[in-house]
């Protein structure tokens, strides 16, 4: 129950300032991990802390590909390790899993509601239509509207949240 409010915390705290300045800053993450690690080695011991460090590799390892490409923020990296650090690996496994499909809904509402979008649809399935009558035909689509980013951490909190809802997790 208290990584459950820790969690909450953090989530809350890191949305809000990914949702106004585009940032997860290191002074919540960093307390809220060694945290994390200080309370599952007080309760459980040297299991807890090795449960702890398991979910924390698998959180961060998770999304460290797509970071190296340029696609994440080293915040967002490092805020889905904190995830996993606090419940598990499981737990951020799910989490991803969630995580990805929130996010890609949310990559489709943001492309789908600027400017341009009705022409971008038009685009691809006129490109879709030629390259099933054995055309190839490349799409027709504006750089800027391909450089279109949003704050992951929406998609992140979503995901957790979901998690913990999901398996009844939740205080």
């Amino acid at each position: 129950m208290v990584m459950n409010i820790l969690l909450l915390i953090v989530l809350l705290i890191c949305l809000v300032t990914d949702l106004k300045s585009r940032k997860i800053y290191n002074k919540v993450i960093f307390p809220s991990l060694l945290l994390t690690f200080i309370l599952h080695f007080s309760l459980d011991g040297l299991s807890g802390l090795g449960f702890s460090l398991l979910g924390f590799v698998v959180g961060f390892s998770i999304l460290l590909i797509p970071y190296f490409l340029g696609g994440m923020g080293a915040g967002d990296v490092k805020l889905l390790a904190v995830i996993g650090a606090m419940k598990g690996m499981n737990f951020v496994i799910l989490t991803s899993i969630y995580m990805a499909l929130l996010g890609g809904v949310i990559a489709l509402l943001v492309l789908m509601f600027r400017k341009g979008a009705l022409q971008r649809i038009k685009s691809i399935f006129y490109s879709m239509s030629c390259f099933r009558s054995g055309v190839r035909l490349p799409l027709f689509l504006d750089k800027e509207g391909l450089k279109t980013t949003y704050p992951y951490g929406v998609a992140i909190t979503g995901g957790a949240l979901v998690s913990l809802f999901y398996k009844g997790w939740i205080l």
